[in-house]
């Protein structure tokens, strides 16, 4: 049987502050809305930006309480990174990056 590994990496700012809710069997999540750009220099030589949105959710279980680090310590405009997605839905590391705004 073969191994994959499925891992990206978004650094970027965040767009507001985190949503945080409660399912109905009271597990906590948070929707983070993460803003990337990159830029470049166009044929013509005019500089060029392109901003993307994802949206990011943490979840709490067992082993990390992430939507409630993500309540507690993240803000609109702080720079973050997130990891590890699967499929649509996207899950796993939520932290602010050091020397980030905020």
């Amino acid at each position: 049987m073969s191994r994959s590994l499925n891992k990206v990496m978004l650094i970027g700012n965040l767009g507001a502050d985190p949503e945080v809710r409660s399912t109905n069997n009271g597990s906590r999540v948070a929707t983070l809305s993460l803003a990337t750009s990159r830029q470049w220099t166009g044929q013509g030589g005019e500089k060029q930006e392109k901003t993307e949105w994802h949206r990011v959710i943490c979840w709490n279980n067992k082993g990390a309480q992430l939507a409630d680090l993500a309540e507690k310590y993240m803000k609109k405009g702080d720079r973050s990174r997130q990891g590890s997605a699967r499929g649509r839905r996207q899950g796993g590391i939520a932290r602010r990056v050091p020397g980030g705004p905020g």
